[in-house]
């Protein structure tokens, strides 16, 4: 953007496609496994799917942690149980590969980003991959000063916008977002209760190296009092950042708000993640589902702005140490609920099989009858009289010997039985004997190629299974009459 104006990521944040979602819990009804049997992993598998606007939903295997780090000049107070301006040395211990959030992530095979804020050390004690976004020194103390000035918050701001547009563009697929400070949880309860509209007891919790009874006391008393100071400037997000914030929650919320815009899912560590993605909320209210909350560190404020944003945190380990290790342990089940949603077998189609196999057998029977009949039946050779019109039926020739015994005078004589054929069922017998006349078909016309007194009555129409019996009673052709 080439000015900051909070208002466009209302515009530019779309929500995750829910058509996609709507196809992968289709999807996921056909699979062998019943839906709803994997619990979570269900939701967490169509949530992915409609982040990454495919079905079925693809592997996650470009993961990264991004970690902002910065020191907060409220820790002076004692509010906190390390030291003041000695994130640094949280920081060299990640780098190192000595602290919680690096064991996992070498562990998981996850690679770890630092973003320096506002670290209170020379900038040439760390990497210049690490410093090149620093804002300033430390922050301000906010229970009597601004954390930044304006255009430090908005450098700040922007500076999480690029971070986020970097990984976007590199090819991460989804980012474990966490905090490495000393003081942090203070400015974080702060905004959570100034957003909630909640007292400083309410939101006061113990950080992420508990402290005692006097510094929980020392601590609520602080933010008691900077929320005095952020309530004239609630309507503002970026002078509210400014005000009672600091350099590394104003990139956090910049880099989740762009994180959103990219269609770049986001899973969220501890209360400082939580306090940042409630401002992305004031300012964009589609951008909470584009996040995840990856655990429960038990901070009082965290399960307020959760609450709020109706993120329902995936485990429940009261995690405190920061650096992003809660959420690290939340994203193998991120991975395993993508992995069974698109690699369990669908269910097999056991309707279309049957009826694809019926078809060929009845197309079958016909066809096999009728050749049956053609197969049994003799071939009929057939003679026309000359300048006659052609009957419907022709008249067969017979030999001598059966035209003989047509002409004898005996009981009605069945038709005779062929090689390999079961003898048709002849008329009844009833002792008459056989007329002289010689039937022949009605629509023979009489004296046309055949002698009156061979006239044929008329036949019903036979069915093709007994016209072979039929031919066959057929008396021999009367001889022609000589021209």
């Amino acid at each position: 953007m080439s000015s900051l104006n909070l208002d466009d990521f209302t515009d530019l944040i779309e929500r995750p496609d829910g058509g996609v979602r709507r196809d992968a819990e289709a999807r996921r009804e056909r699979q062998i496994v019943p839906p709803g049997s994997l619990g979570r992993l269900d939701d967490l598998g169509e949530w992915l799917a409609a982040a990454q606007g495919a079905v079925p939903v693809r592997p996650v295997e470009r993961p990264r942690v991004v970690l902002f780090a910065g020191d907060h000049g409220i820790a002076a107070l004692g509010v906190s149980a390390r030291p003041a301006g000695s994130a640094g040395e949280l920081v060299r211990s990640v780098l190192e590969g000595g602290s919680p959030a690096a064991v996992l992530a070498r562990r998981l095979g996850v690679p770890v980003r630092i973003v320096d804020m506002a670290l209170d050390c020379e900038p040439g004690s760390l990497p210049d991959e690490v410093v090149k976004h620093r804002v300033r020194r430390g922050s301000g103390r906010i229970d009597i000063e601004d954390a930044l000035t304006l255009e430090e918050a908005t450098a700040a701001f922007e500076a999480g916008v690029a971070v986020a547009n970097e990984e976007a563009d590199s090819g991460t697929d989804l980012v474990v977002l966490g905090d490495v400070s000393v003081g942090g949880t203070t400015p974080a309860s702060v905004l959570i209760a100034a957003l909630c509209g909640t007292d400083a007891s309410v939101v006061t919790g113990r950080g992420g190296l508990a402290i005692d009874d006097l510094a929980w006391m020392r601590k609520c008393a602080a933010i008691r009092d900077a929320l005095r100071r952020a309530r004239p400037v609630l309507g503002d997000q970026l002078q509210l950042l400014a005000t009672v914030g600091g350099a590394d929650l104003a990139a956090m919320t910049g880099f989740l708000l762009q994180s959103a815009v990219r269609k770049l899912p986001v899973i969220l560590d501890g209360v400082v993640a939580a306090a940042c993605a409630l401002v992305g909320q004031r300012v964009a209210f589609r951008a909470p589902d584009w996040w995840l909350a990856g655990q429960n560190s038990g901070e009082p404020g965290q399960a307020k702005a959760l609450d709020r944003m109706a993120l329902e945190p995936l485990l429940d380990h009261g995690v405190t140490v920061g650096e992003g290790a809660g959420a690290l342990l939340a994203l193998p089940l991120v991975q395993a609920a993508a992995a069974l949603a698109a690699e369990l077998p669908l269910k097999r189609d056991e309707l279309a099989e049957p009826e694809e196999s019926a078809e060929p057998e009845k197309s079958a029977e016909p066809a096999s009858s009728v050749e049956a009949v053609a197969a049994a039946e003799p071939p009929v050779s057939v003679t026309e009289p000359e300048g006659a019109a052609r009957p419907e039926r022709a008249v067969e020739p017979e030999s001598a010997a059966r035209s003989e015994q047509a002409a004898r005078p005996e009981a009605a004589v069945g038709p005779e039985k062929t090689a390999g054929q079961e003898p048709a069922a002849g008329p009844e017998k009833t002792g008459d004997p056989v007329k002289s006349e010689t039937p022949i078909d009605a629509e023979t016309p009489v004296g046309v190629g055949t002698p009156a007194d061979a006239q044929k009555p008329a036949e019903a129409e036979k069915p093709a299974g007994i016209e072979k019996s039929a031919q066959a009673e057929k008396p021999a052709d009367v001889e022609k009459p000589q021209e």
